[in-house]
């Protein structure tokens, strides 16, 4: 399988605190690969860095082997990046349909924008029934779909994905997780970030630990799910 993503020994701060000590990571096509850790271990910095929200200091961020460190993030974008941040970040005074519109900034064709809304409604139909409503008055579930939506009206190649689960109830976490495991299926690569480790690592196909800024373990999914450590700091088993 051919390397998509790739993170070249990356450092990156935010001021003067180090964030990422040398991170060095690979997404190849077609996986879902998990990113765990604790909170401050650098997960969410790692994405923000891919898509260029913060800069590496060091090392080089890759795309399909470009480099892509130095790139501005709405170009890392058309590159076909998306990133749903931690917190949605919707518009919440824009409708549901003008937020999924956003989604689409770098297409001009009308015609393919309508066919990717409805592929959005398919995948979500509860979206298309809100569609006039205001994101801010959606449910926290309706707001995680609407951001995923927006991010997939750009056809990304990679789509990195923040703490998908957070603040939702268990019975939509479970919806959530069948929805990233649809995505992958129909073509999209995905580094997911989720602090709902088990679920992370029942999807992915493989995963890195990070603590405190730097890999501590990468391995298969099936083998950080069976490794002592990981079942007693990320599993809670004893």
């Amino acid at each position: 399988m051919a390397t998509l993503l790739e993170l070249e020994n990356v450092h990156t701060y935010y001021g003067h605190i180090h964030a990422l000590k040398g991170v060095s990571l690979k997404v190849d096509e077609g996986e879902i690969v998990t990113l765990v850790g604790s909170n401050g271990a650098g997960k969410s910095t790692s994405l923000r860095t891919i898509s260029g929200m913060v800069r590496a200091k060091q090392g080089r961020v890759l795309l399909e082997g470009r480099d892509i460190t130095a790139v501005k993030p709405h170009e890392i974008a058309a590159l076909g990046i998306g990133h749903v941040p931690e917190g949605r970040r919707i518009f919440p005074l824009l409708t549901v349909r003008e937020n999924i519109e956003i989604g689409a900034w770098n297409v001009t064709n009308r015609s393919v924008i309508s066919d990717r809304m409805e592929q959005m409604f398919v995948l979500f139909p509860r979206l298309r029934e809100r569609v006039a409503q205001k994101g801010g008055t959606l449910s926290g579930g309706e707001q995680q779909m609407l951001a995923i939506a927006r991010a997939l009206m750009s056809a990304p190649r990679v789509l990195l994905l923040d703490e998908p689960s957070m603040g939702l109830a268990p019975v939509l976490v479970e919806g959530i997780f069948d929805i990233i495991k649809h995505i992958n299926s129909e073509g999209t690569t995905i580094l997911l970030v989720e602090q709902n480790a088990l679920m992370a690592l029942e999807v992915a196909q493989r995963g890195y630990v990070l603590q405190t800024g730097t890999i501590a373990l990468s391995d298969s999914a099936k083998a950080l799910m069976n490794n002592e450590m990981v079942k007693k700091v990320y599993l809670g088993e004893s």
